[in-house]
């Protein structure tokens, strides 16, 4: 997966586009080898295009730092009106020539000067310090209204992550912003912790009911895992005691298997859950501000002249909302 560069001119500890060279690209952290125009990379991001084009259909895209610009190819290739923007004047001067047009250097930390049908932004945000985060997620959604997020919440050896967050911390910061997660779609061809990201005006108990729903089904899929696991590991005793050696060998392998499995349903199990609460919390605030606009509108309403049409017009576009 691409740890691609971030997107702010300086950050707080005196980083800036130059830690994004050559250098950050030949020696990359966390891809196991260079960062650069090959077989493997191109593969990948040709993947994550054609999955994309796949569940998302967009008609038009931005990759907010897009380093190389490989996903603004694949995505070109695919008929997808892509562009791409980058801090780092070197990843931007490595662009195919096919896209060299369509991608710019510039920071997030500036309105977008257009919309798109979805913006994508994969491995960015963990380097943006914690100070310009909101400001960054802002004109990101002013910008579209679909968002494909992908945002390590581990790697905080890599020196240029300011901002590791688990994935409830995105959620509840996106949530301030209009945006809830599309919890019916799997968007794990890019990343375990990939989510798309949804403008949404929706009653509160709409989108709780939803976090709920996709909280329980995978509690059950982690507890038919484990029933599997206890199965496979109580034949795996029988196996033993029988001293039949090859079956038990195949045994273990599938027990390893299940294991790995199991491991992985309960990460996203629990990173499901806190984020659950995150929303939960933050609808609650959004709902008690709003209840205390209203009763300060029914306050002033009988003291103003006029008021009272007035203030009955922001009553009920709030209570609208509300609904």
């Amino acid at each position: 997966m691409s740890e691609q560069s971030t997107s702010l001119p300086k950050s707080a500890n005196g980083q800036d586009a130059a830690d994004y060279g050559a250098s950050y690209y030949e020696n990359y952290w966390g891809g196991g080898g260079p960062y650069e125009r090959n077989e493997r990379w191109l593969e990948f991001f040709d993947g994550v295009a054609s999955g994309i084009v796949r569940d998302i259909h967009p008609l038009s895209s931005l990759d907010a730092g897009c380093a190389m610009g490989f996903l603004v190819e694949g995505l070109a290739k695919q008929g997808v009106d892509a562009w791409g923007v980058d801090i780092s004047e070197y990843a931007i001067s490595q662009v195919d020539p096919s896209v060299r047009e369509r991608c710019w250097v510039g920071s997030l930390t500036e309105p977008l000067t257009r919309r798109y049908d979805l913006i994508t932004c994969i491995e960015v945000v963990e380097h943006v310090p914690p100070e310009q985060t909101e400001a960054v997620i802002a004109n990101l959604c002013q910008a579209t209204d679909q968002l494909l997020l992908s945002t390590t919440h581990q790697d905080y050896g890599e020196p240029t992550h300011l901002n590791v967050q688990p994935p409830e911390y995105w959620s509840a910061l996106l949530a301030q912003q209009g945006f809830f997660r599309d919890l019916d779609r799997d968007m794990s061809f890019l990343s375990p912790w990939a989510g798309l990201y949804l403008r949404a005006e929706r009653p509160v108990a709409e989108t709780v009911r939803a976090y709920d729903r996709a909280w329980w089904r995978l509690r059950r899929e982690v507890g038919e895992v484990r029933s599997s696991l206890l199965a496979t590991q109580q034949r795996l005793a029988k196996l033993e005691d029988s001293g039949r050696i090859e079956d038990r060998r195949d045994v273990i392998k599938e027990l390893d298997r299940r294991e790995e499995e199991i491991l992985r349903l309960r990460d996203r199990l629990v990173g499901q859950d806190m984020e659950l609460g995150a929303v939960k919390g933050q609808l609650a605030a959004m709902q008690e501000t709003s209840r205390s606009l209203s009763s300060a509108i029914a306050r002033v309403q009988s003291r103003i002249p006029g008021g009272m049409r007035l203030g009955g017009k922001l009553l009920r576009r709030l209570q609208g909302r509300r609904s």
